[in-house]
């Protein structure tokens, strides 16, 4: 029979197991590999469904949305319907792009936008499951001069702190005209002396390095400044094209093995463009990244 002695005895082992091994119990924390939506765009404009699907089934767990239309849609549906249908594909999109509104559509604001309907945009962002909420691109309109990318940022930090109320964080995803200079300072240096807090970063690695930038560089001047990648590739030609991730110029093993300095929690595959079906290009990219990124 066991004592009292020994019951206290064994429970103390137990107990200083537990703290020199916690490990033992945690579960290992997931990988994640993503994919911005807006690669297989016409697919999910005819059949969102069976567009998932077929991604959860080359490889991805996690996707970035690319339309939300500021009618409480996304792709057609709710947020809780979209969520559903992420769910039922074993999927999570933990970021959503939306832009900053000061274009017009039929002479209206577009709704859904930084600038038109930011509450509801922020409140659905919340009810789909996302965490990131990306000011993905300024048109041509949109960029001006300096002054006017001051104002940019300005936006920025408010949308930002509606975000945070919300418990979401935007980030702004670069191209690569805000590295051409205007009045001897580049613009993506304004955008990043927005509020830290506030404003996060997603670097499309493919347009920051076709700027001529070194993402290293960027991680060590803004250490955890970057949570989301848009990892892209660049092909050897001259017009340096979009082409799948590992088939191109980009190193990105070492730009990876920056991840913790740059706080990377999340990466997205992206081609703009394919040569065939985008379904066959993000299954290469998929390969290229199982056997050599994660």
């Amino acid at each position: 029979m066991t004592s009292r002695r020994d019951f206290l005895a064994s429970a103390a082992l137990l107990s200083a197991g537990l703290l020199v091994a916690p490990s033992l119990l945690a579960a290992p924390k997931k990988k994640y590999i993503g994919l911005q939506l807006y690669t297989v765009r016409d697919a999910m404009e005819k059949d969102p469904a069976g567009t998932l699907a077929q991604l959860a089934k080359i490889g991805y767990n996690s996707v970035e949305g690319a339309t939300y239309t500021g009618s409480q849609k996304f792709y057609g549906m709710t947020p809780q319907g979209f969520a559903s249908l992420l769910k039922q594909n074993g999927l999570i999109m933990p970021s959503s792009h939306y832009r900053l509104g000061e274009e017009q559509m039929n002479g209206a604001p577009v709704q859904g936008t930084m600038l038109h309907g930011w509450d509801r945009a922020v409140d659905d962002a919340a009810a789909v499951g996302a965490k990131y909420m990306v000011c993905a691109y300024l048109s041509q309109s949109e960029r001006g001069n300096i002054d006017h990318y001051k104002y940019v940022a300005d936006q920025l930090n408010k949308a930002g702190e509606r975000c945070q109320k919300a418990g979401l964080q935007l980030c702004y995803h670069n191209h690569d005209f805000e590295f051409v200079a205007q009045e001897g300072q580049l613009p993506f240096d304004l955008l990043l002396a927005t509020d830290k807090k506030l404003v996060q970063m997603e670097l499309d690695l493919y347009w920051v390095t076709k700027a001529g930038k070194d993402p290293l560089t960027l991680f060590a001047q803004h250490p955890g400044r970057f949570p989301l990648w848009h990892v892209k590739d660049m092909d050897h030609t001259p017009q340096k094209s979009f082409t799948e991730v590992g088939n191109g110029s980009i190193d990105f093993k070492k730009i990876f093995a920056h991840a913790k300095e740059a706080g990377l929690q999340y990466f997205f595959v992206e081609q703009d463009a394919t040569p065939g079906s985008p379904f066959d290009s993000v299954t290469q990219s998929m390969a290229y990244i199982k056997k050599n990124l994660v």
